[in-house]
């Protein structure tokens, strides 16, 4: 199964990475569901700023704990140089 790995940026211009196998579900989830994650729920509207597709969930969770290692600058260069 194919996981994607994605960034939002919430309302008070913070960034939160995660990772997950439909991304237009759990985007939604993030607006409008308690199924968001905690960070989002206070931090509404979220906008869809980066991702990309991995082949597992192992590597998915791998690129993720990367990014969430970066800086925010890093973080907003990843961001700029995959537009």
């Amino acid at each position: 199964m194919k996981y994607h790995v994605y960034i939002v940026r919430c309302a008070d211009n913070t960034l939160y990475t995660g990772i997950t196998t439909d991304l237009s579900r759990r985007i939604t989830e993030h607006n409008s569901s308690k199924r968001g994650a905690k960070y989002t729920r206070s931090r509404r509207p979220v906008v869809l700023v980066y991702s990309y597709l991995v082949e597992n969930r192992s590597l998915a969770q791998k690129e993720e704990y990367k990014i969430k290692r970066l800086d925010k600058i890093q973080k907003e260069r990843l961001i700029k140089e995959n537009k």
